[in-house]
């Protein structure tokens, strides 16, 4: 029986995070490029722990994931938030995910007072599926805002109410 556990993530977790982001397929889906980028990226996500803003999940005493909210400064921002999610690449598919969204929309509701999530993916991310799943409704779309090489990608604007 999978058993899923969440804690604030802390900053030895980066390793981790930057080698699901560097896993094969994952930066289609994500704005980086290549490990300098990714590394920064890291070093952003790692400097919203002094604000509890992001989770990371176990599976028996092993990370398998993390999620980050990107908790907004300013007031008349605070009511939303956009958000990220890496998950290990052996453990995508069985339910990690769904998991630690359900942590993540709890933690924006009961702590930042976040009355709605929304993100940006890619055309073709297979998480799509999730955040469908999840309840989260596409607003809009933005064509060819990503360019990979001579290759563009539609970011897919979605959102749920929490």
């Amino acid at each position: 029986m999978t058993e899923f556990h969440v804690r604030e993530t802390v900053a030895s977790d980066g390793p981790l995070i930057e080698k699901w982001l560097l896993q094969k397929g994952v930066l289609e889906g994500f704005p980086m490029t290549d490990e300098k980028e990714v590394k920064e990226a890291v070093r952003l996500w790692l400097s919203y722990i002094k604000l509890g803003a992001s989770i990371t999940l176990e599976e028996h005493g092993k990370v398998i994931g993390s999620a980050l909210i990107y908790v907004q400064g300013y007031e008349k921002h605070r009511h939303q938030a956009l958000f990220v999610i890496a998950i290990d690449e052996a453990h995508r598919g069985k339910g990690a995910g769904t998991f630690l969204m359900k942590e993540l929309m709890k933690l924006g509701k009961e702590k930042f007072h976040i009355e709605f999530f929304h993100l940006e993916v890619y055309e073709g991310n297979p998480a799509i599926r999730l955040y469908k799943r999840l309840g989260f409704k596409e607003y809009g779309r933005h064509p060819k805002f990503l360019k990979d090489g001579d290759k563009y990608l539609t970011k897919i604007l979605m959102q749920k109410d929490l």
